[in-house]
């Protein structure tokens, strides 16, 4: 219904942020990302993207800073037994690039730190998820891309791909290329 709402931004809460539009004040639930980002923007004109929410008993706006989370944000809630509370705790832990690496490498543990997920939830998002979220959605000088050259890279080496993403569990994902591909060298070697 509602693409994005741009206004002056005249409330950051805990777990939400108003927007005064025409007038009117939108009150958006937003993840810790989101709100890290329009900190510095109070009283000031900001765009964030919506997705509104209708259950029985109420309405509710989430905002997000850019469409990547917006997007990450739907395909999460559409994973049985994760709603938009969870979506949100997820998303408050990770971009949407480091939570395609945790899902890509089948990290459940890394998942199940955002608040009030489990790790059934977790493996959930990780069964459901794999495949739908874009490694290389972030660019080549994002997190997500460096684990995407590193796969790579392992690959021409000779590793299969599942070998170079089990070496790759675990990794910083905003370490160097280098570095990245030294860590996952050294684990290799242990198997």
């Amino acid at each position: 219904m509602y693409y994005y709402i741009k206004g002056k931004l005249t409330r950051l809460n805990g777990d939400y942020a108003v927007i005064e539009a025409y007038g009117v004040g939108y009150k958006l639930f937003i993840t810790h990302n989101t709100r890290a980002k329009l900190a510095s923007f109070f009283e000031k004109e900001i765009l964030l993207y919506t997705y509104l929410n209708v259950r029985e008993d109420a309405k509710e706006l989430y905002g997000f800073d850019t469409e990547e989370e917006q997007g990450c944000f739907v395909k999460l809630i559409s994973v049985s037994g994760v709603g938009p509370k969870a979506a949100v705790s997820i998303l408050s832990v990770f971009s949407p690039e480091k939570l395609a690496f945790a899902v890509s490498t089948g990290d459940a543990k890394a998942i199940s730190k955002a608040n009030g997920v489990g790790l059934k939830t977790a493996q959930k998002v990780i069964i459901e998820l794999k495949g739908k979220l874009d490694l290389e959605e972030g660019g080549e000088d994002s997190p997500a891309g460096g684990i995407t050259d590193a796969v790579n890279a392992l690959t021409v080496l000779g590793y299969t791909k599942a070998e170079a993403m089990t070496a790759l569990k675990g990794i910083d994902p905003s370490m160097p290329l280098e570095e990245i591909i030294t860590a996952a060298f050294k684990k290799l070697n242990r198997f």
